[in-house]
């Protein structure tokens, strides 16, 4: 019996290890089956699944011995891809004449009526390079807090912001989401928001006890925050698919990198969702602070579009930076008022101060541009003060050329600044010199400190009619009319309509060398009509070459 038992008992063991073990049958083959090939359908435009889904990722182990992954959702991908109705997969909502009347975006600046329309978890369209969606990144990387800071902003806006967010970012790597009331009188903002995100137990509220502007708002929710990580947002975005690791994976890399994901246009007035005119950029400035942005020269552009690259300036309202580097940092400059420069000041003093930014093509991030600024900022205008501000801090010899085209800043007063001269001390910071030679050196060519003089300046004239062309209202979009030369009929000087530049860019802009406005002439194609547009620098459209016959 003893015996028989023995053999039983082997029999059984041989049985229970060939179920487990064997690769393609029993128990292990059921479990399988059952667990990892659970695939929908496969959806036009996206591979099969083969196997990578949330329970089972491709893990490879490069060199520097770091383990990388896959961080695609797909099943969330699939659900998107299978969305359809008003403004799915970021298309434009089909609008009539009743939704564009005023009061849609008089509170808001943009359609507000629209945006209430629209799925707050609506689809995007996935527009990175094709490079993107099969790149790998570590397995291990840092967590964050993102901040969404917000006046009185729209219910619907709001919320798909951090719907969008927290649909499209993995669990692990969102530590918290922060919104930030800077002082919000809208009723929906109150206990309506806070029931709301009740249900949401990774986001929290945090409100000023008076107006206090985007910078300091910005930084209320950074000194409060707790992740690795701080991630700034603004308060109309739409995360899109996958944008979150892109942006880990650098900070992973060097924690003294701020990274920046590619801006994306939602239309203000229909919601569609497209890239920016010439999508990946650098960040720059013309001598008036104003923000630009210009090509990536030749010698940057890599075989692989979808790799990071160098940015000197930030756009200023979206980026993510390790959050103790933020501090070694000093933050935002406190002196800083309500809004403006403030990118400017990060920018510069992350470069010069031992850091680098970098933008992330494969992270998209959509935002909606406003119409127009639907509140009166307190406290007047501070933009002025704070390109001062930061002009004198971080500019060197180089905030002359600010002061000779804004000759109204040099006796402006911009408040104390010493503290952020130490910090830059204490910090060893380079001069800007360096910022110029190193990492903006592409800028003078298209915005030089001193401007090449203008090729011609006149009336422009019609040999044939005697007709000149004139301009009646300096805005983009009206059009350019011939009237009767006003020099031609014994006046001394031109009318101010019929004064034209033709400057170093070989583009025509409204006004005289010293004196010239923001708009150009602009042709769509050689057989449409010329209208002003805003210039941009990049010829194209705006390139007009004087040939003498």
């Amino acid at each position: 019996m003893r015996r028989k038992e023995k053999r039983l008992l082997q029999l059984a063991g041989l049985l229970i290890a060939a179920l487990l073990f064997l690769p393609n049958v029993g128990l292990w083959s059921l479990y399988r089956d059952r667990v990892f090939d659970n695939s929908p359908d496969p959806v036009e435009g996206l591979p099969p699944l083969q196997g990578l889904n949330q329970m089972r990722k491709v893990v490879q182990v490069g060199l520097d011995g770091v383990r990388r992954t896959d961080w695609h959702d797909y099943e969330a991908i699939r659900r998107d891809a299978a969305r359809i109705g008003n403004g799915e997969q970021g298309k434009p909502f089909p609008l009539t004449e009743i939704d564009r009347v005023d009061q849609a975006y008089r509170e808001n600046g943009f359609n507000i009526y629209i945006s209430d329309r629209i799925s707050l978890n609506r689809s995007l369209p996935d527009i990175r390079h094709e490079n993107c969606k099969h790149k790998l990144y570590a397995e291990k990387l840092p967590n964050t807090s993102v901040i969404i800071p917000f006046h009185n902003e729209g219910w619907s806006s709001l919320l798909r912001t951090v719907h969008s967010v927290l649909n499209r970012s993995p669990p692990q790597l969102i530590a918290e989401v922060i919104l930030v009331d800077d002082f919000s009188d809208k009723e929906h903002l109150k206990v309506a928001l806070e029931e709301y995100m009740m249900r949401m137990p990774k986001v929290r509220i945090l409100r000023t006890k008076k107006r206090e502007g985007l910078i300091r708002t910005r930084l209320l929710g950074a000194a409060s925050a707790k992740g690795e990580v701080i991630t700034f947002l603004d308060s109309h975005c739409e995360a899109n698919v996958n944008w979150l690791p892109p942006l880990m994976d650098r900070i992973a890399q060097n924690r003294k990198t701020i990274v920046c994901p590619m801006i994306d246009v939602i239309d203000h007035d229909n919601f569609g969702y497209d890239t920016q005119a010439g999508d990946a950029m650098r960040g720059a400035f013309d001598w008036e602070m104003y923000y630009k942005r210009i090509p990536i020269p030749s010698e940057m552009q890599r075989d692989d579009p979808s790799e990071p690259f160098e940015s000197p300036v930030m756009a200023g309202g979206l980026f993510a930076v390790d959050r103790k580097w933020f501090w070694e940092l000093g933050g935002y400059d406190t002196g800083l008022e309500i809004w403006g420069g403030e990118q400017y000041e990060i920018s510069f003093k992350v470069w010069m101060c031992g850091g680098r930014m970098e933008d992330i093509p494969c992270s998209r991030v959509g935002h909606i541009y406003r119409k127009y600024v639907p509140y009166k900022v307190p406290g007047g205008i501070s933009l002025a003060k704070n390109l001062k501000r930061v002009a004198e801090v971080w500019m060197d010899e180089y905030a002359e050329y600010v002061y000779q085209r804004r000759p109204e800043y040099r006796h402006l007063s911009a408040g104390d600044m010493t503290v952020q001269k130490e910090l830059r001390n204490r910090l060893n910071c380079k001069s800007f010199k360096w910022f110029m030679s190193e990492v903006a050196w592409d800028l003078p060519k298209h915005y030089p400190p001193v401007e090449p003089p203008a090729a011609a300046w006149g009336e422009i004239r019609n040999v044939g009619s005697g007709m000149c062309m004139e301009i009646k209202h300096f805005v983009s979009g009206s059009p350019i009319r011939l009237e009767s030369c006003v020099k031609g009929r014994g006046e001394v000087g031109w009318s101010h309509g019929q004064v034209l530049t033709l400057g170093w860019r070989e583009d025509i802009r409204v006004g005289d060398p010293m004196h010239t406005r923001k708009v150009c002439f602009d042709a769509v194609s050689h057989s449409s009509p010329v209208t002003l547009y805003d210039c941009h620098g990049m010829k194209g459209n705006q390139l007009w070459r004087y040939r003498k016959i």
